[in-house]
């Protein structure tokens, strides 16, 4: 059952999102990992493509993602492959045509037990 949850989950976070920001998952009481800012230059006419991938050193599941677009604009994102449940992440970001992309991304992982 909480396999079918997950893969639900990751199935609504990998649909093609076309909106300013990607909010994955619960970041309420999880640890920051990972927080970066990926950009890339826009040319003229053309449509920018990157891929940022993640991966958690101590295995821990990630537990939620928070990508911010800085630009307002009407690029997209998406999650190609692990993600929340996942001790990695794949994100494809494409901008809009003749637009770069500014991105601040927050990738949070379960807390570290220490007992």
């Amino acid at each position: 059952m909480k396999t079918i949850f997950l893969l639900a989950i990751i199935a609504l976070a990998s649909w093609h999102v076309t909106a300013d920001h990607l909010v994955v998952g619960d970041v309420s009481s999880a640890e920051l990992a990972s927080n970066v800012d990926v950009q890339y230059n826009a040319i003229p006419f053309k449509k920018r493509v990157k891929y940022y991938f993640y991966s958690q050193p101590d295995n821990r599941k990630i537990r939620g993602i928070n990508a911010i677009d800085k630009l307002h604009s009407k690029a997209s994102m998406n999650i190609t492959a692990g993600g929340v449940g996942h001790s990695f992440v794949n994100l494809r970001m494409k901008s809009e045509r003749g637009s770069g992309l500014d991105y601040n991304i927050g990738i949070y992982v379960e807390p570290f037990n220490r007992y």
